[in-house]
């Protein structure tokens, strides 16, 4: 098959990459997993190591995605908040800042749930409607996203994007009092956080909630914050191919509105372990026939990592396999490639991300079998096959 006829799949496994777990006879989530579809490609396809987070940078999917969509973060990256935002179409003007908004479950003083339980879209969008009625003014809003991942805007404050914010996964049990935000212009975001509880505390949605016995959510984390952000050449101005993406996070989304790709509306395609894997492939197959390169972006693997859930993430990282994959698998290999890679690792010890490369695959037309027997972080590393600039590998996998 010529090459204006060759179709390209990128499938991101969110956090699925890992360290070993002793508890586990040294074996990552990856290495206990059973994947024997995405072992087959290894098999017969190029593997490696990437560093989708350049040093010195942040290890978060902004950065890491960013790369594997191939673009520099050390050229693009201004900051996460914005990027959902655009996601959001929320508009950002001159002396306006966006922070992402965590709807949290506090707890004698200590992070219970950075997600409130993965509390339902109608909830938290009741939440954040009272949280504008009762602290929205001309410096603040509030714009409800998808379950507990919100955006706040504030005005003229440009000063609080100095200060210093620790995201909410990575606090889990920890005294809230000693990751407020510090620094230079954190006194504004520490007073929206603490006026948010006044609020949400006896909320209906929260007591309604509670005597279910599900987690509250009783307070906003503010982190992740930016302002304006540099124009993204759009993906087929850069690669010159028609693209399609389909994600359950605003992040990705986002992206997908700054390169010019289109959104796929897929049912069931959600941000958390609830994904309906095989309709999210299902979905993205069919649009692979009206365009060159479909990204599919799986985010359940990370939010087991960050719930330190072992069992959860190498059930994720399974149902990709045998939902996902095998799909893949079924291909006529000369007619398409593929690539296969988390964006970052999520180690289950930690629950956060971290900046170390991780695993990618390539398999298809013109990509040979280099010895990997599986898709692991330690059969990649044994390739010798290693990447430092990670917004590389797309051109790589497109030329």
């Amino acid at each position: 098959m010529n090459a204006a006829n060759m179709k390209y799949f990128v499938l991101i496994m969110d956090g699925a990459a890992g360290w070993g777990l002793p508890a586990h006879e040294g074996k990552t989530s990856l290495e206990l997993a059973r994947t024997p579809y995405l072992d087959a490609l290894a098999r017969e396809g190029t593997v490696g190591v990437v560093r989708t987070v350049p040093v010195g940078m942040e290890p978060s999917s902004a950065c890491a995605c960013m790369s594997l969509l191939g673009y520099d973060p050390r050229v693009y990256y201004r900051g996460r908040g914005a990027i959902e935002a655009r996601s959001m179409e929320i508009p950002i003007g001159r002396g306006e800042v966006v922070f992402r908004c965590n709807l949290v479950s506090v707890r004698d003083g200590r992070m219970n749930s950075y997600s409130s339980g993965y509390i339902s879209n109608d909830e938290a969008h009741r939440l954040v409607a009272a949280l504008n009625s009762a602290m929205g003014d001309r410096e603040v809003s509030f714009f409800p996203g998808i379950s507990y991942r919100h955006i706040c805007k504030i005005r003229g404050r440009e000063e609080t994007l100095e200060a210093e914010c620790t995201p909410a996964h990575n606090i889990p049990g920890g005294l809230i009092g000693e990751y407020l935000p510090r620094g230079n212009g954190s006194d504004y975001l520490r007073e929206l956080m603490v006026r948010s509880r006044e609020v949400l505390e006896g909320h209906p949605v929260n007591l309604e909630r509670e005597a279910r016995g599900e987690a509250p959510a009783n307070m906003i984390w503010l982190f992740w914050g930016s302002g304006q952000i540099p124009p993204m050449p759009s993906f087929r101005d850069t690669f010159g191919l028609s693209s399609a993406m389909t994600s359950g996070v605003d992040l990705l989304l986002g992206f997908a509105k700054m390169l010019d790709m289109r959104i796929l509306e897929i049912p069931g395609v959600t941000g958390d372990t609830a994904n309906d894997y095989a309709g999210q492939m299902k979905g993205a197959v069919e649009a692979l026939e009206t365009c060159d390169l479909v990204v599919a972006h799986v985010e359940a693997p990370d939010e087991a990592g960050h719930d330190g859930a072992v069992e959860d993430k190498v059930r994720a990282i399974e149902r990709i396999d045998s939902e996902m994959v095998s799909v893949l698998r079924g291909f006529e290999r000369e007619r398409i490639r593929v690539l296969v890679a988390p964006d970052h690792p999520t180690p289950i010890e930690v629950r956060t991300h971290v900046a170390d490369p991780v695993p990618f695959l390539l398999w298809g037309a013109g990509m040979d079998g280099n010895g990997a027997s599986g898709f692991t972080e330690r059969q990649a590393l044994s390739t010798g096959l290693a990447l430092d600039e990670g917004h590389r590998i797309m051109a790589m996998f497109t030329s």
